[in-house]
């Protein structure tokens, strides 16, 4: 075991490498060790399983496999060599995410690039070994292919990796039955989180929930993955995926970290944080939650991931949200509209910036963080007429800098603005109204900048923007006088502990 193992000093090349992306982040060491941690015991004992790694990069998940494997299966393979080449002939499978990782992968496993060659820890049948890769292409219509939504535009480029995973395509599952076989008792793997739009942003993809869903439908015993956590409250397309695993009692385990690089350093724009998990199919029960903040660990706690259409990160508002929901008021989410609340974008270019003139009115919109009013013909608004001639409240749709829960206190949203009558906005604003008059809009604003309110939001809000949803918590008021934390917490029965935890979550915000 000497090739595979070493005791040496100097750190793994494993925990230094550079990631491909943010898209394809490589797992260190002890993160994936942590992940299969998370795995039962008898399963390293077992001489029959078959493990595959479904994102394969640099091989590490294998190595460990492999490390632990030849502990556990001592008794049962007492010789050295034939307890290796069994584990590597028959127990583990690879399939990597690229021509690159495919020859990282063999290199970290096998000891050797070349699985057949002289240097390899077992010579295998092929110079492949059982960590397969072969470029598949994409089914594409209307520029988009239709497994994985990946731009035609962007990944047909001649002499490029075109990133058609093979896991999550058709032509790859095919091809990787063929040479490895599809059956498998454990899947791990920490796979690509999504596939470029062309456009970055919200045009960007997510994928790694198709890992997710392809690897439950190969009916293993156990899935162990890393993933984004955006999953658990938004992210476009996920809903019926996020849905699906708040209902799946076959989730037991759970880990989160809302500041990815707690878990990869150095690593950002994921502002959503990430997880890792394990998926049990046939021991369904509670899921056993811990969430990790810097050096701050809460849990294990068991969690019943389905208890509302979201998952609720921090246990510990849990408590603050039940004394809410038990008032049962009206949710502050019916005043708020959806997104482009007049129609318009959010390109302030072509809108006079001066006062309005008779036939026109105020419009509001924000550029590069600055703030700015011009003038819009009323003709030219077509949607939510109604409320052009009525007391509003602006909330900014991107909330600011860092927001997203990655970094502590949030501001959570952007600074609210009164909009008086008449008045529209670009996208770059939702709206609150409409409102009876100036002081109930004021209000509605001075509400918004309570931390109470953003806690709620905070709650339902993984990303920088805030939608409609994101208010469906936060229970609308009297708007006859301008309300406080204070206030807020004595109605609703907020502790002394329970205010001093959302001090700590939501940044103040100044009148």
């Amino acid at each position: 075991m000497t090739m595979l193992k070493t005791a040496g000093h100097a750190p793994s090349i494993l925990e230094v490498i550079t990631d491909l992306s943010n898209d394809e982040v490589f797992t260190p060491p002890k993160v994936a060790a942590a992940v299969l941690d998370l795995l039962p015991e008898h399963v390293w004992s077992d001489p029959a399983l078959r493990w595959v790694d479904v994102g394969a990069k640099t091989g590490v998940f294998l190595r460990d496999i492999c490390w632990r494997l030849m502990d556990g299966l001592a008794e049962v393979i007492p010789e050295e060599a034939d307890r290796l080449e069994h584990i590597l002939r028959n127990m583990i499978y690879g399939v990597a995410i690229t021509e690159l990782t495919s020859l990282m992968s063999r290199r970290t496993l096998y000891c050797s690039k070349m699985a057949n060659g002289e240097h390899s820890a077992v010579s295998m049948p092929t110079s492949a070994g059982n960590v397969w890769f072969d470029r598949v292409e994409h089914s594409y219509k209307n520029g988009r292919c239709v497994e994985c939504a990946a731009s035609q535009a962007q990944m047909e480029h001649e002499n490029r990796e075109n990133h058609a995973y093979a896991f999550i395509h058709d032509a790859g599952r095919s091809a990787v039955e063929k040479e490895i076989g599809m059956k498998f008792d454990v899947i791990v793997g920490n796979p690509p989180y999504q596939m470029s739009g062309g456009g970055g942003g919200t045009n960007d993809t997510a994928i790694y929930n198709l890992f997710f869903e392809q690897a439950k439908a190969l009916n293993p015993q156990y899935i162990t993955m890393i993933m984004p956590s955006r999953w658990m409250a938004g992210g476009r397309g996920l809903e019926s995926f996020r849905a699906e695993m708040l209902s799946d009692g076959r989730i037991r385990h759970l880990v989160d970290y809302p500041n990815a690089a707690d878990l990869f350093p150095g690593v950002v724009d994921l502002k959503s944080g990430v997880c890792y998990l394990l998926w049990d199919r046939d021991n369904p029960g509670p899921c056993s939650t811990t969430l990790v903040r810097g050096t701050t660990t809460l849990g294990p706690v068991d969690r019943v991931l389905g208890e509302f259409d979201i998952f609720v990160r921090d246990e510990r508002a849990l408590a603050i949200l039940h004394k809410v929901q038990a008032k049962q008021e009206p949710s502050f989410a019916l005043l708020v509209s959806g997104d482009t609340p007049f129609g318009l974008a959010s390109n302030f270019s072509g809108y006079a910036r001066r006062d309005p003139l008779a036939d026109e009115v105020t419009i509001y919109a924000s550029t590069a963080g600055a703030r700015h009013e011009g003038a819009i013909k009323r003709s030219e608004i077509t949607k939510n007429v109604h409320q052009i001639d009525q007391w509003k409240v602006l909330l900014p749709k991107a909330g600011p800098g860092n927001s997203g829960g990655h970094v502590l206190p949030d501001m959570v949203l952007g600074r609210p603005l009164v909009a008086k009558p008449p008045s529209v906005c670009t996208q770059t604003y939702l709206t609150a109204g409409p409102l009876a008059d100036e002081a109930a809009a004021r209000s509605v604003e001075v509400y918004l900048k309570t931390r109470f309110l953003r806690f709620l939001v905070s709650l339902r809000k993984i990303s920088q923007d805030a939608f409609k949803s994101m208010y469906q918590w936060v229970p609308q008021q009297d708007w006859d006088h301008e309300w406080t934390d204070g206030e807020l917490y004595a109605k609703y029965g907020i502790t002394d502990d329970e205010q001093a935890y959302i001090a700590e979550m939501i940044k103040e915000m100044a009148p």
